[in-house]
């Protein structure tokens, strides 16, 4: 493969194809489904799919073959299939569905607003993951242009990745003979802990969440009337969560939600903490004056991947101030959200949490949790010689740095699904969601430069897959 070719075509690419193409991309509003339950009415998803299948049948790489496989009341998914210079299959994936557009943009942006400003492209589903498609596509079609061989490719593009990827199964089943056995997978979907060098995922959390919902009185009363005699729901509910967090420290108590960390693991984490220093606290907005749970780069990169963490993302049952009277309120309920570890059992892990909290409930109160999510995490296999020396090679190639390894507390089910399914297959998880980008959040943008160099080592990479195992 030539460097100087092949940096050429997908910088070009990038500027004269896959900017424009995710420019209308990012305006249209395609909600994953379990944020938009009417997507089937609305269109959008399917809007998202046909721009992304017609830039691809735009690129003419030879032999392609594209299909929008849609199962009965299930979410479009985009099947590519390359045909390539040996037996092997690589599979590549990705995913154009988004999540929500929250609230708190700055002046001039918005979710379904694509502006490009000092090279970044902000809007909602750009870095998280639209890119992926387009990528993937350009890395192969530079290898093309230049006669490098490759392995045959499979790209599958799905639509609920951000609602769990509960539909994905359905479609890996139904597409197993078509998909084959792939020696090697890439997934643009994950982080880098900076725009300077590759960054390779070795560890993804799982997680469980649910509802849980505490009820005390069949309506409001007069709290001057009732408190002191009946219990607060909201009491009740923040006694049940300290049953799983210590919410002194942020630690979650019971063992059934822990792991012992490899060993190998340990070690990144130290060498990914001299390589970030005070960078992995600092890229959050943090208000002047709050700070990091601990000063400790190590354990902040151990907490955020192989440590079990809790977040309440939503509630119900707390009226908005402006509306909240003197009333004893007769139900509080939260949306628990649980990271857990890579490597611990997702659907044991939500059992185990549905016992802890519906329990014993204090004061006799009505105490139900209703789990919704049990997606397990994933762990990197070790990395074979090849492997390691291609990722080092594309990086050192494209961004003049070594490639660095890193833990991310992100949720990717495909990956734990993969990794059963396909046991000795290697792995180059990735991505470009870096330092401010801020995935499902507000202000996300797509950092065009690290897309680029990213997309330049993934060419590098399938070009050394195929001379390692091409035959």
């Amino acid at each position: 493969m030539d460097t100087q070719k092949t940096w050429q075509f997908v910088e070009s690419a990038w500027e004269n194809s896959i900017i424009p193409t995710l420019t209308e991309y990012l305006a249209i509003p395609n909600q994953s489904p379990a944020y938009d339950p009417d997507w089937q009415t609305n269109g959008y998803l399917d809007q998202a799919v046909e721009l992304i299948a017609g830039w691809i049948r735009s690129q003419a790489v030879p032999g392609l073959s594209l299909e929008v496989v849609r199962l009965e009341d299930r979410t479009p998914l985009l099947f590519i299939e390359i045909p390539g210079d040996s037996s092997e299959t690589v599979l590549l994936y990705g995913h154009l569905d988004k999540q929500p557009p929250m609230d708190g943009w700055h002046d001039g942006l918005g979710p379904w607003q694509p502006v490009l400003r000092d090279g970044k492209l902000y809007g909602r589903g750009g870095a998280d993951d639209g890119y992926a498609a387009c990528a993937s596509l350009t890395a192969i079609a530079a290898l093309k242009r230049q006669g490098v061989p490759v392995a045959r490719c499979v790209v599958i593009i799905e639509a609920c990745e951000e609602s769990g990827s509960g539909d994905l199964p359905y479609y890996i089943d139904a597409l197993a003979d078509r998909i084959g056995t792939p020696s090697f997978v890439v997934c643009l979907d994950s982080g880098c802990g900076n725009y300077d060098q590759l960054w390779v995922t070795t560890s993804l959390r799982g997680l469980v969440s649910g509802n849980l919902s505490v009820s005390t009185l069949t309506e409001g009363v007069h709290s001057g009337a009732a408190s002191g005699i009946v219990p607060s729901s909201f009491r009740i509910l923040r006694q049940l969560l300290s049953r799983l967090e210590d919410e002194r420290t942020g630690e979650i108590l019971p063992p059934e939600f822990q792991v012992a960390i490899p060993s190998e693991r340990l070690q990144q984490a130290r060498t990914t903490a001299t390589v970030l220093g005070q960078t992995v606290s600092e890229e959050f907005p943090f208000h002047p004056g709050a700070q990091a749970v601990t000063d400790d780069i190590r354990q902040l990169l151990l907490n955020r991947t192989w440590r079990p963490q809790l977040e309440i993302t939503g509630a119900s049952g707390l009226p908005a101030l402006e509306q909240s009277g003197n009333v004893l309120r007769p139900v509080t309920a939260a949306k628990v959200s649980l990271r857990i570890p890579p490597t611990l059992d997702a659907n044991a892990a939500s059992a185990a949490l549905q016992q802890l909290l519906e329990h014993d409930p204090p004061y006799g109160a009505q105490v139900s949790f209703e789990p919704e999510w049990a997606a397990g995490g994933w762990n990197a296999p070790p990395l074979i010689p090849w492997l390691e020396t291609a990722l080092q090679s594309a990086s050192r190639e494209f961004f003049g740095r070594d490639m660095c390894a890193i833990g991310e507390g992100g949720t990717i089910p495909f990956m734990a699904m993969l990794g059963e399914k396909f046991p000795t297959a290697q792995f180059m998880i990735t991505g470009v969601l870096g330092p401010h980008s801020n995935a499902h959040g507000p202000n996300e943008f797509l950092e065009l430069s690290m897309g680029k160099r990213l997309t330049a080592c993934v060419a590098r990479v399938l070009a050394e897959h195929h001379r390692a195992l091409g035959r």
